[in-house]
């Protein structure tokens, strides 16, 4: 640990050759060191680490002339805690000297190549090319999934409020003018001084959404009493204005199962993917949801889950009750099973999975090849996701959409630190573009979603409300600050809450995507 860490100081101080000898003295002499998370429900080892950090300096600083060749760290029975089991293999690969010129070139022609494989028969699909990279296509074009999960949730409501609470922004019209809250009549508040004032004109989250480069907007399929889809509760019209005016499209997240929702199953014991009963329920509930949304404009893609693979024994403020983890070849099967359903229903939409890193993904190749791509919830810190890449390339070889992503604005102990927030999110976006098709690097990433956009205040009630916005740490995490702050990850504020549903205060991360729009 001490050597490790001897590198990341090197690193911060500027010293760069010093810290890649560091990191590699990590990686070469002790490839079996590693530490728990809080609660022993996470183990993480400083050799795959090391790799990372030595790429990244070497990929960000090309003057430095150097590239590490053939270095892995594969660690099978990794994702579990327990480690009695876990085998380590390394190859420490070698150093080369490289050209700048080589290091700076720039991406590959990919109408040169030849297509070896295409998943999906109708508007979008995914292809793969001759030297193994992926890329999505809408109507035969190109489409890097620019996205953010969007549930701008009102100040004063949490989940226990109602049925269709995480969609309730669909309908509500507060001020009774014949539109939709936060997708026509959010205001920005320039001088935050929560008043909305003469130059401050109501222009709507779908303007600034499209303002900051979003073409894709993930949120969950409302579920009356965790198993019925009521059409009635998804806005369909709203949906179609977002698309043909706004040009975004939409993610819609069935959860099959996960936090009980859509399989009927008590919250203390968790869906059973083994039980027919509730695979039927489950199974039943996405068929209607897609024929009812098939044949929509604004549908991208299909997204089954989210982080139903977390282990029973986490112990996280927003703990998963399944036992996906417990019954990973009955999970893993379930999905291959409603993935086929959805391809004969609608063959223009693929079909992935919503994951928590990477447990479960080797399940996934072995028992769900009719997933399209995997979707990774990941927060591996300021950098972005380090070996995740080609860790599911030598997985399950599939196209990876990281769906959520992102950082709180909250330094604890500190106050609110918007640049915090604006440092991890760049470094991160960064680590998407790196990873497309026809970059020099592994060629597997078709795009992320930000998580999220609105500040969201039901997430921790220490106080008992909904109405107040937490700042103790929630848990630990690897943000700058050790912790994650639940109700502080939007890149956009809500003030003091005064003006909910409609006053927005964007962040300096906001910013940086709307200055970085392509």
């Amino acid at each position: 640990m001490r050597t490790f860490f001897s590198g990341w100081i090197l690193e911060k101080a500027g010293h760069l050759i010093p810290a890649v000898k560091a990191y590699y003295a990590a990686l070469v002499h002790f490839p079996r060191s590693f530490c728990w998370s809080e609660h022993h429900d996470f183990v993480w080892y400083i050799a795959q680490a090391a790799v990372e950090r030595i790429e990244l300096i070497l990929r960000d600083y090309p003057q430095l002339r150097w590239d590490l060749v053939d270095a892995s760290v594969t660690i099978e029975h990794g994702y579990d805690p327990d480690v009695s089991d876990d085998v380590i293999m390394v190859n420490p690969g070698r150093f080369v000297k490289t050209p700048i010129a080589n290091k700076i070139q720039g991406l590959t022609d990919l109408s040169r190549l030849k297509i070896i494989q295409t998943r999906g028969k109708g508007k979008v699909t995914l292809v793969q090319f001759e030297n193994g990279h992926w890329q999505l296509r809408v109507n035969g074009q190109p489409f890097f999934v620019r996205g953010i999960t969007y549930t701008p949730t009102e100040i004063g409501y949490g989940p226990d409020t109602d049925a269709s609470f995480f969609n309730r922004w669909m309908f509500s019209d507060k001020n009774h003018n014949g539109k939709i809250d936060a997708a026509y009549d959010a205001w920005v508040d320039t001088n935050r001084n929560d008043q909305q004032d003469a130059d401050e004109p109501a222009v709507g989250d779908f303007q600034l959404l499209k303002e900051m480069g979003v073409n894709t907007i993930r949120f969950f399929i409302p579920v009356s009493g965790k198993t019925v889809y009521k059409p009635e509760l998804i806005n369909k019209p709203l949906l179609r204005d977002l698309y043909e005016r706004f040009g975004i499209r939409v993610i819609p997240v069935d959860l099959v199962g996960a936090y009980t929702v859509g399989s009927g199953a008590e919250w203390d014991k968790g869906t059973d993917y083994t039980d027919p009963k509730q695979r039927a329920t489950m199974k039943e509930l996405v068929r209607a949801e897609v024929m009812d949304l098939k044949d929509e404009p604004f549908v991208l893609m299909w997204l089954l889950g989210n982080e139903n693979n977390m282990p029973l024994e986490y112990t996280g403020i927003n703990a998963t009750r399944t036992n996906a983890a417990s019954h990973p070849k009955a999970y893993a099967q379930f999905l291959n099973e409603v993935a086929k359903m959805i391809h004969r229903l609608d063959p223009d939409h693929p079909v992935g999975v919503g994951n928590a890193e990477l447990a479960l993904v080797d399940s996934y190749r072995q028992y769900s090849p009719a997933l399209d791509f995997i979707g990774i919830n990941s927060y591996r810190g300021q950098n972005g996701f380090g070996s995740l890449w080609a860790q599911v390339k030598k997985l399950f070889d599939r196209p990876v959409l990281i769906t959520e992503y992102g950082c709180d604005a909250y330094f604890t102990g500190k106050g609110e630190d918007e640049a915090m927030q604006e440092a991890y999110h760049e470094g991160n976006f960064r680590d998407i573009l790196y990873e497309q098709a026809g970059g020099p690097y592994t060629g597997n990433s078709i795009g992320g979603l930000i998580f999220e956009y609105l500040d969201e205040w039901w997430k921790d009630t220490e106080s008992g409300s909904w109405s107040t916005q937490e700042t103790r740490p929630s848990f630990p995490f690897p943000f700058e600050d050790g912790y994650d702050q639940e109700e502080w990850l939007g890149i956009v504020g809500q003030g003091s809450g005064q003006n909910s549903p409609f006053e927005r205060q964007p962040r300096r991360a906001y910013q940086y995507y709307k200055d970085h729009t392509f």
